[in-house]
């Protein structure tokens, strides 16, 4: 899957929850982490919703099925005037990582950043996350924090 001619990256929409929710369930997985129906359910509404302070999401969409997701924030910073744009989640189906998909939704993402005057956009990964983080030093700077977690 290397032809990327009919990638569409599109808004999430309400039709798209049975693809969404196994891409998300996967993503998870990835992570070796798990979230209740629940969860997907609130996730789901959230993102959908009117809301400019909860999450938005994108989707890429090729050959009618969603190949790839990413969800984000804009939230303000103690540091800054203007809001920072936060990318919770990314994921692209196995089968076609290494051919834009994730690419394609970053910059979806540093484009809404864009129009909404929100110049930084930051996001996390687990340092195993090897494949991702060829893209990610492409395209964006690595920086020297270390997240802590409450225990």
């Amino acid at each position: 899957m290397s032809d990327q001619s009919n990638l569409v990256i599109r808004p999430l929409r309400a039709e798209d929850r049975p693809q969404w929710s196994e891409m998300w369930t996967a993503y998870h997985d990835f992570y070796q982490t798990k979230v209740g129906p629940e969860v997907h359910d609130s996730t789901f509404a959230r993102l959908l919703g009117d809301d400019p302070h909860d999450f938005s999401a994108f989707v890429a969409e090729q050959d009618d099925r969603l190949v790839g997701l990413t969800h984000y924030l804009f939230h303000r910073h103690a540091w800054k005037i203007e809001d920072v744009c936060y990318l919770q989640d990314l994921y692209a189906r196995p089968e076609c990582r290494g051919t834009g998909v994730g690419r394609a939704l970053i910059e979806a993402v540093y484009d809404a950043a864009d129009q909404n005057g929100t110049p930084s956009v930051y996001w996390l990964t687990q340092d195993f996350n090897e494949t991702a983080r060829k893209l990610y030093d492409r395209i964006a700077n690595v920086t020297p924090f270390i997240r802590y977690q409450r225990p």
